[in-house]
């Protein structure tokens, strides 16, 4: 069994205010639960308007399968023009 976990943390330049923060920050989240086969939580900087830190987690008996599940996560987001990712880190457990 592996357990993968992608860390990352993005800039939100858009938002002026935590209310913009949170529609942009809620609007992906639930599109990356929808879409993807993992955990996703936000898990630092709730309070501070433009940075955004996310985990994502995922299990699979297969490294690569995970792999590729949390690498179309990071895709998916870096998609979106208003967020712009400023660190990534990956864990296998």
């Amino acid at each position: 069994m592996i357990i993968g976990v992608l860390s990352l943390e993005a800039v939100i330049y858009e938002a002026g205010s935590l209310k913009e923060k949170r529609s942009v920050t809620k609007s992906v989240a639930d599109r990356v639960r929808r879409k993807f086969n993992v955990s996703f939580a936000e898990v630092d900087h709730q309070e501070v308007w433009q940075r955004v830190k996310w985990v994502a987690v995922t299990v699979s008996g297969d490294k690569q399968a995970a792999e590729r599940e949390l690498q179309a996560v990071l895709s998916f987001i870096d998609s979106f023009p208003s967020l712009d990712p400023s660190r990534i880190e990956w864990e296998w457990l």
